[in-house]
């Protein structure tokens, strides 16, 4: 990359990535070293490569906050679920991997089917901030959204308030399931979640354009597809090539 374009990503002299937490299909700590691991940060790291430039994680529990950094110029790139509101100020790239969505319930609940869950007088739990806040914000019609913390606390919040579903990532949700009794997920899911890179929009269009091209050289070349595997993540699929 050329000085030009190498500046627009390194205004402090480093490649600052923002890394949420909160999505263990991206970012887990490591139980040994404490230090973040998982696809975003081998992605952040491999591009920091290309640039030729020192890494600076931003680390960070929840999608919200993570999107704030990159929207604030706090950090230079992120790793989100695409969606229009958060594109209105940040460039997107084509995502990297496909992650679902769905809902969980107790065992005794009548609901059956996802398309049911949009009753009147229904609390759903999401993730305050997360992409599924923001998609069932836009399409959830006559159920009320409750908002926890942070993603991976809304089964502990829908358990404790006694909501009647729950809304997050599948392997989130099956996690919290085996830890939880008397769970369990609805057979569909209600959306396909698609986790990108993004860069503040001010940064210009040369550099969407080179972080475009570094995430479909990733999928293409295999990195994604084996930092998936090396990270032990079932449930998430390297995305298509394209936006």
């Amino acid at each position: 990359m050329d000085a030009s374009l190498k500046a627009s990503f390194t205004p402090t002299g480093c490649l600052r990535a923002s890394i949420n937490l909160g999505n263990p299909i991206l970012a887990n700590k490591d139980p040994r070293s404490g230090q973040p691991v998982g696809v975003s940060v081998d992605l952040a790291r491999a591009f920091a490569e290309r640039l030729g430039v020192p890494l600076e994680l931003v680390v960070l529990d929840t999608a919200g906050k993570s999107v704030d950094a990159v929207r604030q110029e706090q950090a230079d790139i992120g790793f989100f679920a695409v969606d229009p509101l958060r594109g209105q100020e940040i460039s997107f790239t084509g995502p990297y991997v496909l992650i679902e969505g769905f809902y969980l319930v107790r065992q005794d609940s009548p609901l059956q089917h996802s398309e049911e869950v949009d009753q009147p007088g229904l609390r759903v739990t999401v993730g305050a901030g997360s992409a599924y806040d923001l998609y069932l914000s836009r399409e959830i019609k006559q159920a009320e959204l409750v908002r926890a913390p942070s993603s991976p606390a809304v089964v502990e919040t829908f358990l404790a308030q006694g909501h009647d579903v729950a809304a997050g990532v599948k392997q989130q949700l099956e996690a919290d399931a085996r830890r939880f009794p008397g769970l369990r997920l609805l057979p569909e899911r209600f959306m396909v979640i698609r986790q990108a890179m993004g860069t503040p929009k001010s940064r210009g269009q040369a550099a969407s354009d080179a972080l475009y091209a570094f995430v479909e050289e990733m999928k293409a070349s295999g990195f994604v597809a084996d930092a998936l595997w090396r990270h032990a993540i079932q449930g998430a699929a390297v995305a298509p090539a394209g936006r």
